[in-house]
């Protein structure tokens, strides 16, 4: 599993959450929501250091991961955070 924020996507995290170089951006998984990876959950976000990371990605400084206790939710398929221009909101694309 990799996993990969595009530019845009770091963009909308620095504007949206104030997040700057040096800081982690966690990605995990919480009941219910709409998510498109398992049925019944949906993706969070925090800004915390991780604690047992399986799989991250570094922008501009910032560290963004996934914990080990969540990997289950994306079966093992690579993602992708991006951010839709059109609804100026971020998307989670997995394949």
């Amino acid at each position: 599993m990799n996993m990969t924020v595009t530019n845009d996507a770091v963009e909308w995290f620095k504007k949206e959450l104030d997040v700057e170089s040096g800081d982690h951006v966690q990605f995990f998984v919480r009941y219910g929501g709409c998510g498109n990876f398992q049925s019944g959950f949906s993706l969070g976000v925090a800004v915390k250091a991780p604690d047992e990371e399986a799989v991250s990605d570094d922008k501009e400084g910032i560290h963004f991961y996934v914990e080990q206790k969540d990997e289950w939710y994306f079966d093992g398929a690579d993602f992708e955070v991006t951010y839709d221009k059109d609804e100026q909101e971020i998307k989670y694309n997995h394949g």
